[in-house]
């Protein structure tokens, strides 16, 4: 799926800001965010998103590390794309393995 990125991606491949609108994006890091902008990557990025992220973290298969080790938490939708995406089994995800067993019920 991701095998012609190389030339699908602008060479000034960035994400885009509104991703991390609640970023301070002069002071933000982005290799050490590189979890939070995978995150935000699949939950509401675009294709052009997914391509600078390759860009900027060294390929496909290091953002596919980033998404099995290093992600904590992906909605549901966003976890089946990820995992179908990248061939992985939702169960070698640490977004998978750490969620919670049982919703919280809110009591007011």
């Amino acid at each position: 799926m991701w095998s012609d990125w190389k030339k699908r991606a602008k060479q000034d491949a960035k994400i885009s800001d509104q991703l991390l609108w609640d970023m301070d994006l002069k002071h933000f890091d982005i290799q050490k965010g590189r979890a939070l902008v995978a995150e935000r990557v699949a939950e509401r990025g675009d294709l052009d998103d997914f391509y600078a992220m390759f860009a900027l973290y060294g390929g496909v298969k290091e953002v596919r590390e980033i998404y099995k080790n290093e992600v904590k938490e992906l909605n549901p939708r966003a976890l089946a794309f990820i995992s179908a995406a990248f061939n992985l089994k939702k169960e070698e995800m640490k977004c998978y393995t750490n969620r919670r067993s049982k919703a919280i019920h809110w009591d007011y």
